[in-house]
């Protein structure tokens, strides 16, 4: 392995070029124009083109919408980098020049980011391939917001069809005062798992409701005991986040209905205590159903979405020792697991090593006007991801290039 600060220097030489106006203008575009998960078609059109153009091989329409783009540079590693390209149903509220044209689609969570720092790092290697030998494989992943973006291309052959990674680079543009690369070794993100919860009950007129089961008053009780799972059957020490994020129930205000729906989301960092959690919501579930004498069993249905995201510890510290030469040693630092998901992980072969790393992005202004001293409380205060007024700073794109750029030549052979 080459030394961090030489990587570094090659990294900086290598971007010195970067035109952060074109950058920009192609981001914006991208913001312009968002698409849903597995519909982003424009996305792959203007990614594909841009590597054909720099010298890749490139193959679209894996998994659906999904891009790879292979430049196979003499012998050496192979090293994959990856971008997700989805955007989310998200109406827009940040008043930016340039944003969103569709209705009710947003990228609030700054995947058209991702789709420009990949761009920029894929052409900035391509031109300086005199300066590093192995393959470099560019992935432009789709729907990781609806989680089976990865999952469908390891189901669509990717890592049969392409080169076997070495090691796998990926990052995320995240709130937090622009110019910070915040490093995690091992576990960095948590797993999550959908529970799609279905209450039956009697239906009837809103004037007699003691010849009905009322289901909306079960799910009702249902969403109220759910909420004690996490702070009465976890331990202090283990992280567990259970959201109920909808309840949909009725047509008419005096109708009662046959069924209310539920539907939650678990996070955890360990899979003993996953489990536990998803033996609760069954426990709670059908003992509510059968207290309040349902016609029959509640329909429990777990959907798993996203494993653990865990760091190649030595990799990740590696990695770190590069960013910190290139944008100094106070820039670097260790947030801790992170309770958000990611399906990132997927693409690496069992056994490959990966690393994943945050961009943060929060203009300078909108950080010093929020309220609250310490890190966690400004954090909490700034817009941050999935929100209609999250707004990086385009300061961040050609950093976000370098951050890549550098992981790659940290492997790629001189």
């Amino acid at each position: 392995m080459t030394e961090p600060a030489a990587v570094a220097r090659l990294a900086l030489d290598l971007t010195s070029g970067l035109k952060s106006g074109e950058l920009e203008d192609f981001y914006r575009d991208l913001h312009r124009h968002p698409e849903l998960s597995f519909k982003e078609h424009r996305t792959a059109d203007r990614l594909a083109r841009r590597l054909r153009a720099a010298g890749y091989t490139v193959t679209e329409g894996v998994a659906g919408t999904g891009v790879v783009g292979v430049l196979v540079n003499g012998d050496g590693p192979v090293v994959w980098l990856r971008g997700d390209m989805d955007a989310l149903p998200v109406q827009e509220a940040t008043g930016l020049d340039y944003a969103s044209t569709v209705d009710g689609v947003m990228h609030a969570c700054g995947h058209d980011l991702h789709v420009t720092w990949l761009v920029g790092a894929a052409e900035a290697l391509a031109a300086a391939r005199e300066t590093w030998l192995g393959t470099l494989v560019v992935v432009g992943q789709p729907a990781e917001e609806s989680g089976g973006g990865a999952g469908a291309m390891v189901a669509d052959g990717v890592h049969e069809r392409f080169p076997r990674p070495d090691v796998l680079f990926g990052q995320h543009v995240a709130p937090g005062l622009a110019g910070f690369y915040p490093h995690t070794p091992g576990l960095t993100m948590s797993a999550s798992d959908d529970v799609d919860i279905v209450v039956h009950g009697v239906g009837g007129h809103g004037s007699r409701p003691e010849s009905t089961v009322d289901p909306v008053v079960t799910a009702a009780y249902v969403v109220t005991r759910l909420q004690t799972v996490v702070s009465r059957e976890i331990a202090a020490k283990d992280s567990a986040v259970l959201t109920v994020g909808m309840f949909h129930a009725g047509t008419k205000r005096n109708i009662i209905p046959a069924e209310a729906r539920l539907a939650l989301n678990l996070r955890t960092q360990d899979p003993v205590v996953r489990e536990r959690i998803l033996a609760a919501v069954r426990r709670i579930t059908e003992g509510e159903c059968a207290a309040a004498g349902c016609p029959r069993p509640p329909a429990i249905t777990v959907r798993s979405g996203y494993p653990n995201t865990v760091n190649d510890a030595a990799l990740d510290a590696e990695i770190a020792a590069v960013h910190r030469e290139l944008f100094g040693a106070d820039t670097v630092f260790d947030f801790g697991p992170a309770m958000g998901s990611e399906d990132f992980s997927l693409l690496a072969p069992p056994g490959v090593p990966y690393d994943y790393w945050y961009v943060t992005s929060t203009p300078a202004d909108v950080w010093e006007a929020a309220p609250g001293t310490e890190l966690a409380e400004k954090v909490a205060a700034v817009p941050g991801n999935h929100s209609p007024l999250f707004a990086p700073d385009p300061s961040v794109l050609v950093p976000g290039v370098r951050t890549l750029v550098s992981a790659a030549l940290s492997r790629l052979s001189a």
